[in-house]
């Protein structure tokens, strides 16, 4: 049966949990029939509630795409996007964050930046993918007879662990957009807590040997949110050996069998 196989993990970083921090990335995905939106986040380390930030900026991001989804032209997908098309409808999206995290500063009486995240967006259906990205993290594509893809090289700013927010007044200036006209097969998001372990910083290539084993384990599940793969994955000390950072992964399979 041709469908979407997804799932979704966050996990604390070992350096969160020896300062006693709240993990602050967050990620999830939405499958509406034959489109699936995914979207994660990472809160900032110096913003105090950023771990509220970042899961109230990914709800806000699937509750846009499911009210869509409730109205008779839920067939607005089906087309692919152009990237014109696409940097409309992100910025849509951006700018809808971006007002509910005032409403949850304003009701909390916080500042703005307390709630500062990064956040990467993807929107496919089978035939094609729409992503976009504010900040660092990753998303990588992989389609039909095709090798592993970095859409976005990550926005490191000027200086070391420095990035764009999506409550930088410079947000949607800095908002990187991309349109892949082509059957989708393999579709990973993450932040930044992986990068250095699933991309190869010197030319911004995707490193294979991690996300082979990640599509492989996608295929052969029945059903990856229940069981515990990703969860131990994340929490392998393997994986922490090589990064102290929280880390998300949200990995999603175009079965055509």
């Amino acid at each position: 049966m041709k469908k979407w196989k997804a799932v979704a993990g966050y996990e604390i970083g070992t350096s969160h949990q020896k300062q006693g921090i709240v993990c602050q990335d967050y990620g999830k995905y939405c499958i509406f029939d034959d489109v699936i939106v995914g979207a994660v986040a990472d809160g900032a380390g110096s913003a105090k509630h950023s771990d509220v930030g970042s899961r109230l900026a990914v709800e806000t991001v699937l509750k846009y795409f499911s009210d869509i989804n409730e109205f008779p032209h839920k067939q607005a997908f089906s087309q692919p996007l152009d990237k014109e098309e696409a940097q409309k409808v992100f910025a849509k999206i951006v700018n809808q964050v971006i007002t509910e995290l005032h409403k949850q500063a304003d009701d909390e009486d916080y500042s703005i930046n307390d709630l500062a995240c990064t956040l990467l967006v993807f929107l496919a259906t089978p035939d094609w993918v729409a992503a976009m990205q504010i900040g660092d993290g990753f998303i990588v594509v992989r389609s039909q007879d095709s090798e592993y893809q970095l859409l976005f090289q990550p926005d490191k700013g000027e200086f070391a662990n420095e990035t764009t927010f999506i409550t930088s007044t410079n947000a949607l200036k800095e908002m990187q957009v991309e349109v892949i006209p082509e059957k989708q097969e393999f579709i990973c998001a993450s932040t930044d807590g992986l990068e250095k372990v699933a991309i190869r910083l010197s030319d911004w290539q995707p490193f294979s040997p991690f996300f082979k084993p990640l599509e492989e384990y996608l295929h052969e599940s029945v059903n990856p949110k229940e069981d515990k793969y990703l969860t131990e994955f994340l929490n392998s000390e393997r994986l922490n050996s090589r990064t102290d950072d929280d880390k998300t992964l949200l990995l999603c399979l175009f079965n055509r069998e």
